[in-house]
């Protein structure tokens, strides 16, 4: 395998472009495979650039070094490197397939095929939501802990607050479940101030 532009049966300093070219026009797929290596970072940034999509610069990627493979007999470079060759290319190619998929976007809008597809939801709203609620479970859990000894020892033994002026009037509904007379009153009652 060759990396960093080596090339096997090559010794000494790194290849250039160039000889990598000529070496490839002859067939070497290793040659390719330096040049490759060598620019498929800079081509997949350039389309990633101009697609705005991941998958698109993929694409373009493979589109780009295909069109190298085939014309390679007939291209020549009069740069030092085959990258700004490449560029264009993958240039042309994002070009290519922004008109496809405008293209094939007209197509389903005359058939009416643009709201057929079903609507995959995106699970980042799920998991916002599950954040949310658990801030919410934090906060309700932290005013909990808050709560005075005076509110916690009521909610702790609700019977004990019988003769309690602030409970009496809660003490009289018979529909109350035992024990909510006590809460009830925990949130008829004014906030204390917090610092």
């Amino acid at each position: 395998m060759t990396t960093g532009g080596e090339v096997a049966g090559l010794s000494g300093p790194p290849v250039g472009d160039h000889e990598l070219w000529e070496l490839a026009r002859t067939g070497d797929r290793e040659a390719f495979t330096a040049l490759y290596h060598r620019h498929a970072d800079a081509v997949w940034s350039h389309a990633h650039r101009l697609t705005g999509s991941g998958s698109a610069a993929e694409d373009v990627l493979a589109a780009t070094f295909l069109t190298a493979w085939r014309r390679r007999g007939s291209v020549r470079f009069v740069a030092e490197s085959a990258r700004p060759w490449l560029l264009a290319v993958a240039g042309n190619e994002a070009r290519t397939e922004w008109r496809r998929t405008a293209r094939h976007r007209r197509l389903f809008q005359r058939l009416g095929w643009l709201g057929a597809a079903p609507v995959v939801d995106d699970h980042a709203e799920a998991v916002v939501a599950s954040l949310d609620d658990r801030r919410r479970v934090d906060a309700a859990l932290g005013g909990v802990r808050r709560i005075s000894d005076r509110d916690s020892r009521a909610q702790a033994a609700p019977g004990d607050t019988a003769g309690s002026p602030e409970y009496a009037r809660y003490e009289d509904d018979p529909a109350a479940p035992p024990g909510t007379t006590c809460i009830t009153a925990l949130i008829d009652q004014d906030p204390p101030d917090t610092p």
